[in-house]
């Protein structure tokens, strides 16, 4: 049995930081420098960037767009709280029904 605090930590979380580390290398911050802005090891950033980690969902719509605004704001160095917004961003995906491309009975909170 895998409870949905699993699928969370398994899968959502590595998803939503590999979306917010393709978001501010893509905007040119470094893999270095985007590891430090999520606290999280560049060899993380360099895994999310090679599709060998976070990549078992796809994000639509607001999901998504809180994900870019989220990188954005690191980006600019803005005084941001990752876990809240991190959470929120979980939430978000959880709460609505465009949140993720993952067949319904493999959703997380399901």
């Amino acid at each position: 049995m895998e409870a949905p605090c699993q699928k969370i930590v398994w899968d959502v979380l590595p998803a939503i930081r590999a979306a917010i580390a393709v978001e501010l290398v893509r905007h040119g911050v470094s893999q270095v420098e985007a590891s430090r802005m999520l606290e999280i090891a560049p060899s993380a950033v360099s895994q999310y960037l090679s599709g060998k980690r976070g990549y078992r969902i796809e994000f639509e719509n607001d999901v998504k767009k809180s994900i870019e605004l989220l990188a954005q704001d690191l980006k600019d160095k803005k005084e941001v709280n990752l876990v809240k917004r991190t959470c929120d961003i979980c939430r978000q995906l959880r709460d609505g029904d465009e949140g993720c491309a993952v067949p319904s009975d493999s959703r997380c909170g399901s």
